[in-house]
């Protein structure tokens, strides 16, 4: 009977966890529509105002974006304590019709299927594209972070002596300083606004707690026999380290890959929320959500709970399915 692989043997253990097969399958459709809008197939035409401003989503039905659209307009006419007209109303009321596609002889949806923003962008299309910016900054800056740890802990923990004080040193320098602190003062210190300085950021200051495991590993397979054995035989270091133990180890470095892809996300949510993310031009869940603050003041709550179910969807079905991936590779479970 031919024997079976230790990756064929966790992909069988994998395929039992229905719910960690379930969220793979909500992962690799997020990442399907991530390049979908990345070819330009899907979310093309997201900034074109299809909508009247803060255009309700269709499940509310059009008699509320009515509602809204005469509300508006008597805003526009305001008058004054003593009965006088505001000299400025008619202005005001015909700036209030090109909002609503009045203006120009376009015709603006009174509604859409997840409402609009205050300058009629469809919100459904604002979230669609975010999920590109959002899940391209998390898979980016994981890959690198996840780069950087391997490689130093590797170093580290095969070579020991004088390279392993230095990168412990490094890594005690960094993890002194609490995670979300240390990326806000680094990009307000950059400050320079983009997709890459995200990525740059959170990739170069990350890889702390991947170094941490991987020199550990490092450090107890180095002394094995088949390590031992590579080397009665002439096998290089370079050689040792990453043909022979990497290996060994791979099963700890993708699942910290797909740990810090969920961490990466939230950060750059929060970075670009707090103002130090991608730039004002490029939409990510974390500008809807920045924008969503303003809108929830004037009740028009669609916005944030969009950005927040695509967040919160994309998140937890990443978080269970890195647990079922953990389980699947331990190599302690049979």
């Amino acid at each position: 009977m031919k024997e079976s692989s230790v990756w064929a043997l966790a992909w069988k253990r994998f395929r039992r966890d229905r719910l960690g097969l379930g969220s793979l399958v909500v992962v690799v459709a997020y990442v399907a529509l991530m390049l979908a809008v990345a070819i330009g197939w899907a979310a093309r035409d997201w900034d074109r105002e299809a909508g009247v401003s803060f255009a309700p989503p269709t499940f509310i039905g059009a008699e509320a974006a009515q509602a809204q659209s005469v509300k508006t307009l008597e805003a526009a006419q305001p008058v004054s304590d003593y009965g006088i007209a505001d000299p400025l109303g008619p202005d005001l009321a015909e700036i209030a019709k090109g909002l609503s596609g009045a203006s120009a002889g376009e015709t603006r949806a009174p509604t859409l299927a997840l409402g609009a923003d205050k300058w009629g962008r469809a919100v459904l299309k604002k979230a669609v594209k975010g999920t590109e910016t959002s899940l391209f900054v998390g898979l980016a800056a994981a890959a690198l972070a996840t780069f950087l740890g391997t490689l130093f802990g590797a170093q580290a923990g095969y070579r020991g002596g004088k390279v392993d004080d230095f990168f412990n040193w490094l890594y005690s320098v960094l993890t002194s300083i609490p995670y979300l602190l240390l990326v806000l003062a680094v990009a307000a210190v950059v400050n320079q606004k983009g997709v890459l300085t995200v990525i740059l950021i959170l990739g170069l200051t990350g890889w702390t707690g991947i170094f941490r495991l991987v020199r550990a590993e490092y450090m107890k397979h180095k002394v094995r026999e088949y390590v031992l054995a590579a080397d009665a035989i002439g096998a290089s270091n370079t050689r040792r380290m990453y043909v022979h133990i990497l290996p060994n180890v791979s099963h700890v470095v993708l699942v910290q890959l797909s740990l810090h892809v969920v961490l990466f996300i939230k950060s750059e949510v929060i970075l670009t929320f707090l103002g130090f993310g991608v730039g004002v031009d490029t939409v990510s869940w974390g500008s809807m959500l920045a924008e969503a603050g303003t809108e929830l003041l004037l009740g028009k709550w669609w916005q944030l709970t969009a950005a927040t179910v695509f967040m919160a969807l994309l998140v937890t079905a990443f978080s269970l399915f890195t647990d079922a991936m953990r389980d699947a590779l331990d190599p302690r479970l049979k």
